[in-house]
């Protein structure tokens, strides 16, 4: 006989058979393993708007999986989520929150607010602690002005002005560090994204493909909210800044001489020896 199944709150939060099953795979010689993938993807926030920008690579481990992956998901009108991670994951996610979104707009009739999807995310994804491995940055734009947060695999959320994540975050962080200006314009901004993730196409072997720009922007609250989508943006990337059409030469007597030390040479002859 079943007893009575216990409370949501003693429920477990993951189901991990898969873990049992890959141990029995591992034991049957089958190399049962979890493959990392590359991704770089930026957002940044200028006086009028969102800028949201990403790579087109699909990796699987070392293999690039596609060239032409679409991480920018549409939400809502005003709602876009870039997608970092396992893709799989992050297509489902972002497009069970935009159905949610959906109903919501159609019961009540309103423009939904970023911070609605944002609980909606981290909420879900908190629940699984890691296991959907959906890294998202969501940037919109509603009544209250642009808004852009940083969601990681955990439910984890940062605001910033300018956010980047996946495994080229390192290098677009360092142009965004850099260069980013409060209030910047609309070019500004798009530039800005542009060459933060060129310059990680040029460094990170799992970011690569073209480029991908959306701009999300309202001039005040009451009007519309409008949308560029820019697919590609730029379809080849730029080539490395320090490539030299000629070779560097020094003068002599650049560099000082430190020491000097004189060799005697010697030479050897061997006599000839007749066939």
């Amino acid at each position: 006989m079943v007893g009575p199944a216990p409370p949501r709150s003693q429920r477990p939060a993951f189901n991990f058979d898969n873990t049992q099953r890959n141990a029995g795979l591992n034991a049957q010689g089958v190399n049962a393993r979890t493959l990392s993938t590359g991704t770089t993807i930026v957002g940044c926030v200028y006086k009028d708007g969102i800028v949201l920008g990403a790579d087109t690579r699909a990796s699987a481990g070392s293999v690039v999986a596609d060239k032409k992956c679409q991480k920018i998901h549409y939400l809502t009108p005003n709602i876009y989520a870039c997608g970092a991670g396992t893709a799989a994951d992050c297509d489902h996610v972002t497009r069970m929150v935009e159905s949610s979104l959906a109903l919501f707009r159609l019961e009540n009739g309103k423009e939904t607010r970023v911070r609605q999807a944002e609980t909606l995310l981290k909420r879900h994804l908190n629940r699984y602690q890691g296991h959907v491995g959906a890294h998202i940055i969501l940037g919109g734009v509603d009544v209250m002005g642009p808004h852009l947060c940083a969601i990681s695999a955990h439910g984890y959320v940062k605001r910033h002005l300018y956010l980047t994540m996946g495994s080229g975050s390192l290098a677009a962080q360092a142009v965004l560090d850099s260069r980013y200006q409060d209030n910047c314009s609309e070019e500004e901004a798009k530039k800005l994204v542009h060459d933060a993730i060129a310059a990680v196409i040029l460094n990170d072997l799992g970011s690569g493909g073209t480029i991908d720009l959306c701009v999300i922007k309202r001039e005040d609250k009451k009007s519309p909210t409008k949308v560029d989508y820019f697919r590609p943006y730029h379809e080849i990337c730029v080539e490395r800044p320090y490539k030299r059409e000629t070779p560097i030469t020094f003068p002599k007597g650049t560099t000082g001489i430190l020491t000097e030390r004189m060799t005697q040479m010697f030479e050897i002859s061997e006599p000839m020896v007749e066939g």
